[in-house]
């Protein structure tokens, strides 16, 4: 499948990729925002919100690992020293824990800790590239950028949480840089639900100002369809 193009059902229009530059990126799908006791809980969000992004992406992750896709994993973080953490940002909102604290899974988004990693229902692969960002943006204080040059990728198809923060973050910086960012809507979700709505429609909105917006089935299919033509 690596080697043929495949077109997608998306908003605003069908999109046609080359899978084999075409990279799985799923962002922050990480314990401390999916799970009670984590960051997102401690903001006093329902982290529930988020579970229904879980099978979506599962689809797709399964789907891209049998068609021999690059899959790329990113997780929102912080040395334990908190040197890149901006003072700004750990001060910033009401949260009951702050960055840093000791929470039930460990140092609230501090790398290494339990809470930091990701779900285990779609924890990488030994082979599968894991991004530790400082940020909002995959593309921030990252070598997410070197690593896509390197193997020669074009588009981005992105998922994850949440939709109008990272998700959002990461689409525009991808589209600044070149990158065909195609979002699989039901594979994002948001603690706010008319904010999800919103974000994805700011990504298609002005004939896909920053990129389209898909489904998993849409995705799914168009791999399927692919693989039956080659």
């Amino acid at each position: 499948m690596t080697n043929s193009i495949g077109t997608i059902a998306a908003e605003p229009e069908p999109v046609s990729l080359e899978w084999g530059r075409t990279a799985l990126v799923i962002i922050d799908m990480q314990r401390d925002f999916m799970e009670p006791g984590g960051f997102g809980e401690t903001l006093g969000n329902d982290v529930s919100q988020l579970a229904r992004a879980v099978k979506p992406i599962a689809a797709a992750l399964a789907a891209a690992r049998a068609g021999g896709m690059l899959v790329i994993h990113t997780r929102e973080g912080h040395l334990p020293d908190l040197s890149d953490a901006p003072p700004a940002k750990v001060a910033r909102g009401a949260p009951s824990l702050r960055i840093g604290d000791p929470g039930p899974m460990g140092r609230i988004l501090i790398r290494g800790e339990a809470g930091h990693d990701i779900i285990p229902e779609l924890y990488p692969l030994d082979n599968e590239i894991v991004i530790d960002k400082p940020g909002k943006g995959a593309f921030y204080a990252t070598e997410l950028g070197r690593i896509l040059q390197n193997y020669g990728i074009e588009n981005l198809l992105v998922c994850g949480v949440t939709t109008e923060v990272c998700v959002n973050t990461t689409v525009r910086e991808g589209n600044d840089r070149g990158y065909r960012c195609v979002v699989i809507g039901d594979g994002c979700a948001s603690y706010f639900p008319e904010f999800h709505e919103m974000g994805l429609k700011m990504i298609k909105a002005q004939g896909g100002i920053f990129g389209w917006v898909t489904n998993s089935a849409a995705v799914l299919e168009a791999m399927e369809t692919s693989k039956k033509l080659t």
